[in-house]
């Protein structure tokens, strides 16, 4: 029997194992659900101890624990991989948009419905699914393996990179592998290979004393929201660049051979405007949509306020308005650089009539991995023999702060092997994950590791498929509707 034909035979209980893993409501922003949180990082230990794992062990943090397991009988000639994931979930409101209960795992089709089915407990069972086939098969991994499993990290994961710092020998590998982003379609993989980094700020602009009465003072008086309205007015030209002096002095050019790889990324500016609902497009004219919302920089206003707000009139100049403003940054800006960067120009171009304060939320940097590493190359190949197609490399818009983190202390590269679909619903109600993709992630993950270790060992990687013609039971009785 190979490998993908155990992993196969053993699909039906995976999924059983992953619904009772889902069904734990481990909502970490919530103070009611620690003992949940506490629970899940229980469950997820358990897990890797059945697999043999060494050295597994809950660590506390200030916040929600940390689970770490490891498996180092490759040897010191094989590589060592650093997987990471996140057992916590985000809340689940509003509930009444569910169709079913978002802790009642409820199977439809091909889709497994549930909060953190996709994100990120289905696609962090992948790795143990895929482990557990490997070990069952020959006793051992082609590659050694530390597992980090965080539960902090849908609220930003606070004590992440101080776990990290303190842990750097314990944690230490060659690369990194997270599975907790999307592909494009089901039969159309793709690599993330760069994150936008963050830069958050609050901008406060203060007038009067008091709100004013409009009839006495008004004209005299320069009101804070039109002087902040002036302020966020003046932050991008006609062609959508941001004018703060410095914000672009060390954001990397895009080169033909990059701008070509995001070219071949499947996009309809049609399908785009329909899913946005925007009249038109709009951004820096000499850049695709693609690029503008991967590999450029931007300046957002999230949110504006101040003055009277409820029903009816009420003829004020109020005394004070507010804006959020958040950058999102590409490779080699650093945040509290374009933060203070950000700041300074607003103080200098704040006219004498009002005065300005900015404070800062948070930051995150954003990271690049080199498309040529072996790790990558290794990623590409398990992709293509799991799903019979070449991935396409992308950038992606958002964050992934721990991959920066990686970098910078462990000195290490990420590869993102993401089985999750853009239709996934994350963070809203009716989240799932498909189990195509669940049985094409256990596959290309167990590619990737005998990938990592044929390469280390001079071999070629693992040629045998999922089988076809498994019969493999769907009947989950209660669960299926």
């Amino acid at each position: 029997m190979t490998v993908l034909e155990y992993a196969a035979l053993n699909y039906q209980k995976d999924v059983t194992d992953l619904v009772e893993f889902l069904r734990i409501p481990s909502i970490s922003t919530l103070p009611e659900h620690r003992p949940d949180m506490q629970r899940a990082a229980e469950w997820v230990a358990e897990r890797l101890r059945r697999l043999g794992m060494d050295g597994v062990a809950i660590y506390p943090t200030a916040g929600h624990p940390v689970v770490y397991g490891e498996w180092s009988q490759a040897g010191p000639a094989a590589p060592t991989l650093l997987v990471y994931g996140h057992y916590d979930v985000q809340p689940v409101d509003p509930l009444d948009l569910w169709k079913s209960p978002p802790f009642e795992p409820t199977i439809v089709g091909d889709n497994l419905y549930a909060r953190g089915a996709a994100d990120d407990k289905g696609q962090l069972f992948i790795h143990l699914a895929a482990a557990q086939a490997l070990i069952h098969r020959s006793g051992n991994l082609p590659v050694n393996i530390k597992y980090l499993f965080e539960g902090e990290e849908e609220i930003g994961s606070p004590h992440l990179d101080e776990f990290i710092d303190s842990h750097a020998d314990l944690l230490a590998a060659d690369v990194a592998v997270i599975s907790d982003s999307h592909i494009l379609g089901p039969d159309q993989p793709a690599i993330v290979y760069a994150l936008r980094g963050l830069a958050y700020i609050e901008v406060h602009v203060y007038g009067p004393s008091r709100d004013l009465h409009s009839g006495i003072y008004g004209g005299a008086v320069h009101n804070p929201i039109q002087a902040l309205c002036e302020l966020i007015a003046s932050l991008h030209d006609a062609e959508a660049r941001v004018i703060i002096p410095g914000f672009y002095s060390k954001v990397r050019p895009l080169e033909p051979d990059e701008r070509a790889d995001l070219a071949r990324i499947p996009f309809s500016t049609d399908q785009w405007l329909e899913e946005t609902g925007v009249p038109a497009p709009y951004g820096e004219p000499d850049y695709t949509i693609v690029e503008r919302t991967s590999a450029r920089p931007t300046l957002e206003i999230n949110g504006i306020w101040g003055g009277f707000t409820g029903a009816g009139g009420k003829t004020v100049i109020p005394a004070e308005a507010h804006a959020k403003i958040s950058m999102r940054l590409v490779p080699d800006q650093e945040p509290q650089e374009i933060a203070d960067l950000v700041a300074a120009h607003l103080k200098a171009i704040a006219p004498p009539t009002v005065r300005v304060e900015i404070s800062e939320l948070h930051h995150g940097d954003g990271a690049i991995i080199p498309r040529d590493i072996p790790a990558m190359q290794a990623a590409r190949a398990a992709y293509r023999a799991a799903f019979g197609a070449d991935p396409v490399f992308m950038r992606e818009g958002g964050s992934i702060p721990v991959v920066a983190t990686f970098q910078k202390i462990l000195a290490i590269p990420t590869v993102m092997l993401g089985f999750g679909l853009p239709d996934d619903n994350l963070h809203s109600p009716n989240e799932k994950f498909n189990l195509q993709n669940f049985r094409r992630g256990v596959a290309t993950v167990i590619h990737f590791l005998t990938s990592l270790g044929g390469q280390a060992a001079g071999q070629g990687v693992a040629t045998d498929a999922w089988p076809e013609s498994s019969e493999v039971s769907e009947d989950f009785g209660s669960l299926t509707p």
